[in-house]
């Protein structure tokens, strides 16, 4: 397995042709399932203040993180977890999981109450997010030949599901035998990521780990295996590893965008009408799709 110095695409969304934007996303996501965007609209104060307020949570004693911890009997993902040493996922990294969109999905019961301004950064982010994902949304719909709400509307419309999640990865003595997180695709549909400067994520391509660079205030977004199925295909959803740091901290805020879990997700049928267009994958309620996943069954024939 070898390194490779090459970068991942990088789009300037303030370019004022739309459609040359609209066509470097659709090439990215079916060459590389991942690329960075910067003059995306969320204001770049607003990202310093999301990274200031998360990482002050972590900085917080032990026993206040796990104030609000995942609930062990739990079986959804939300609250506070650790995973240092954990020799099953061979991972290094704490983590906080929280739901910011929609409304009604929201449990401020795993939000943190220190700092206190952790919630209005969170909501302001929301609001911003929610807008640039439904944007790279459309242009990804109007890739596949579709209506500019076609993927947004199979993934559940309204009911589209925004989860937050924070990855602190402190300094890593023992740089041979652990990961942050393990090479892995993501179940959503797109993932879009800011992180603070110490490099550690890194995708796969062409058998090649690259190193992503990532620039302040961009935001990295990833292709997951919601949007490669609904696409049949013409979507890549990339595999991607976070690495460890011996010296410096690491910190990532990935919004995972999916639909709810009794969602039935496939290939869209405006996708697989014609002659040579044969359905590439199963469709699967989204719960049963993890499931299958993560126990590592087979999923398609």
């Amino acid at each position: 397995m070898e390194m490779s110095s090459r970068d991942i695409p990088f789009i300037d969304l303030s370019n004022q042709d739309e459609k040359l934007v609209a066509r470097a996303v659709v090439k990215a996501s079916e060459e590389w399932g991942v690329f960075q965007v910067v003059n995306h609209g969320i204001p770049t104060e607003l990202i310093r203040r999301l990274q200031e307020v998360g990482s002050k949570f972590f900085e917080l004693p032990e026993l206040e993180k796990e104030a609000i911890a995942k609930p062990e009997d739990s079986m959804d993902i939300e609250g506070y977890m650790t995973k240092y040493e954990d020799e099953a996922r061979n991972a290094w990294a704490d983590h906080l999981f929280h739901r910011i969109w929609p409304p009604s999905k929201i449990n401020y019961r795993f939000w943190p109450t220190n700092p206190p301004e952790y919630r209005e950064v969170n909501e302001e982010y929301a609001s911003h997010m929610k807008k640039l994902a439904e944007k790279i949304m459309e242009w990804l719909s109007e890739g596949l030949g579709l209506p500019r709400e076609a993927l947004k509307e199979s993934l559940g419309g309204e009911t589209v599901e925004y989860l937050m999640k924070i990855n602190y990865y402190p300094p890593c003595p023992d740089m041979d035998s652990v990961l942050g997180v393990p090479g892995h695709s993501d179940f959503n549909g797109i993932t879009l990521l800011v992180a603070n400067d110490a490099l550690g994520l890194q995708v796969f391509k062409d058998d090649n780990w690259i190193d992503t660079m990532y620039i302040t205030s961009g935001i990295i977004v990833i292709i997951g295996d919601q949007f490669q199925r609904m696409s049949n295909g013409k979507y890549k959803s990339v595999v991607h590893r976070a690495t460890r740091n011996k010296e410096k901290t690491r910190i990532s805020w990935p919004v995972f965008v999916e639909s709810n879990l009794d969602q039935v997700l496939g290939p869209l049928p405006e996708l697989t009408s014609g002659d040579n267009s044969a359905p590439k994958f199963k469709s699967y309620a989204y719960k049963d799709f993890k499931i299958r996943k993560l126990k590592q069954l087979t999923l398609d024939d």
